[in-house]
């Protein structure tokens, strides 16, 4: 008697407040797996279940057999819905119920629909969540950024948007830090975040997760510095393997190609330059690592483009390279020197920071890569390491000038554009220390125009600057460039963004996605991100800000979640 209720004391410990029992053949754990009441009929649930992301759980099969699933989590008063169907294979692989999209430190209400022994069967689950994980830095008050909706479209209401958050740690940015990483809905609430003590130690892990994507799938893969992994929104492990030996670095882009292989931006250990001196590069190499991780491309931007132009860097403004901000050199121009040290500092060598790739994308109709260097421009590249295009203004580019893209109106006509790249009765304009210039499904090009150094100069206040959402028809034939669809430009200095951030064209709604991911970087105060989906028209649909815990606090980027692709 003493035995069996030591047993079942053990079993309520590990089963929590709605926890299942662990089962490894034991006779009592087996027992309780198929005698405890249950809220439906067949109803144990594991909040949590692979110990990765927090508001998620599974109502386990406890040996059941079902099918035709659908989950909807029901939203609080005023809020969201999350709600999606299952197919068979998450049910095999989870061996129960995927549920996704739980409030925090709430008592959810979750409705399930199923087939059962030829039954369509409709209940109901209460799923607790504990609250938010804490991390807070000084000068922070929470752990996460507080997302306020500005406007809603009714049409956009169930959008779901995961932030790739950048936390400060004692009001600095450095390429160091804890992984901040949730899903917001549109009325502002976490309805998943990942547990940044699984991907990240504070004593060994380097870098920062960044590169975020989720495949056709719904996997979520993404690098940081030394490794790169690839989990599913529930947390169970897909892989997670370290960088290709001679390879680390990894930061900004990590893409899955139709062939199951990954492009992945990293830097080069003890890369040998043509002085005979040995150096670690710095954001300048693009790998493909088939399913296994063996390397089977290289391309080496140093090589690639071997006349690094130095006009761009000499415009950059010093108080933001990508993440070494320091806002007490805000607006002030780069100090480029030919003998600066090697490592994270601009400069036109290898082992300097002169390109820094920043996203990369994968044109499969002529198996080229296109890839956004923030220091340089926006480049196409075939295998063999020839510039098939670049999209820049033509100053500095020597032998590649005649890869330059000729900017043209609608009609085909070129535009009046002088070799700093300021074109005359036009909107015209190139991206300027732009961010992911990525493909879109209607075979465009889209950039985020940060807008720093355009012209090749500071303005002369900061806050005459401005980013851009930028879409772009390219005539590879033509060598031309027509610019098809802008915004940001009329927010001015609020949504100005000098690093980070992303666009996508979004067909499912025909809207223009942005984050402008670092807007209030210098403001003195916490900065105030903008989420935005736009029409082609300009009409915004969706804004939310996102309000960063402590000044100099950017995100990197954001992407939409379709529930209905997870499961």
């Amino acid at each position: 008697m003493k035995k069996s209720l030591i047993a079942s004391a053990l079993a309520i410990g590990l089963l929590g407040v709605q926890g299942t029992a662990i089962a490894g053949g034991d006779d009592w754990a087996d027992k309780y797996l198929t005698t405890v009441a249950t809220q439906g009929e067949i109803g144990i649930v594991k909040v949590n279940p692979y110990d990765f992301a927090p508001l998620t759980a599974i109502i386990d099969l406890n040996g059941y057999s079902i099918s035709d699933v659908s989950v909807k989590v029901e939203p609080k008063k005023g809020g969201v819905a999350v709600e999606y169907p299952v197919d068979q294979v998450a049910i095999n692989t989870h061996n129960g119920i995927p549920v996704f999209g739980l409030y925090a430190d709430y008592n959810n209400t979750v409705a399930v629909e199923y087939v059962k022994d030829g039954k369509r069967i409709k209940e109901t689950y209460k799923i607790k969540t504990a609250p938010v994980k804490q991390l807070l830095f000084d000068g922070q008050t929470r752990s996460f950024p507080e997302v306020k909706p500005v406007t809603v479209d009714n049409k956009f209401k169930d959008r779901l948007y995961l932030v790739n958050h950048l936390g400060a740690d004692e009001n600095t940015v450095g390429w160091d830090n804890y992984p901040i990483v949730f899903v917001t809905d549109t009325a502002g609430e976490i309805r998943w975040y990942m547990d940044w003590d699984k991907v990240y130690d504070q004593e060994t892990t380097k870098g920062i997760s960044m590169g975020f994507h989720l495949a056709d799938n719904g996997e979520l893969y993404w690098g940081q510095d030394h490794y790169y992994a690839r989990y599913d929104m529930l947390g169970r492990k897909v892989f997670k393997r370290d960088m290709p030996r001679g390879f680390t670095g990894f930061s900004h882009a990590m893409l899955e190609m139709p062939n199951g292989h990954y492009l992945l931006r990293v830097a080069k250990e003890k890369y040998l330059r043509e002085d005979g001196k040995r150096v670690d590069t710095v954001r300048d190499h693009v790998v493909e690592v088939d399913q296994t991780g063996n390397v089977v491309q290289i391309w080496d931007f140093n090589k690639i483009f071997n006349n690094m132009r130095d006009d761009l860097l000499k415009g950059l403004d010093s108080g933001a390279v990508c993440l070494n901000v320091d806002e007490s050199h805000a607006g002030e121009t780069m100090d480029i020197e030919p003998d600066a040290p090697f490592g994270d500092l601009p400069g036109v060598a290898a082992g300097r920071n002169w390109a820094h790739i920043n996203s990369i994308d994968y044109d499969a109709s002529d198996d080229t890569i296109i890839v956004s260097m923030r220091h340089q421009g926006t480049a196409k590249v075939d295998r063999n390491g020839d510039v098939v295009w670049i999209l820049a203004a033509n100053k500095g580019w020597g032998e590649l000038s005649d890869k330059v893209l000729t900017p043209v109106d609608a009609k085909g006509k070129p535009l009046d554009c002088d070799q700093n790249g300021r074109c005359q009765n036009t909107d015209f304009d190139f991206p300027w220390t732009q961010h992911t210039s990525w493909l879109t499904s209607r075979g465009t090009l889209v950039s985020f125009d940060n807008g720093d150094g355009r012209y090749f100069e500071q303005p002369a206040m900061p806050t005459m600057k401005y980013s851009r959402g930028v879409e772009y028809k390219i005539d590879e034939e033509k060598m031309t460039v027509q610019q098809t669809f802008e915004y940001g430009k009329e927010r001015g200095y609020e949504w100005y963004s000098p690093i980070t951030s992303n666009i996508q064209w979004r067909g499912d709604k025909d809207t223009f996605f942005m984050y402008s991911a670092s807007a209030g970087l210098f403001t003195g105060e916490p900065g105030k991100h903008f989420i935005n989906e736009v029409t082609e028209s300009g009409k915004v649909k969706v804004e939310l800000t996102v309000n960063s815990m402590a000044k100099t606090e950017p995100s990197y980027r954001a992407l939409i979640v379709d529930p209905a692709k997870l499961f």
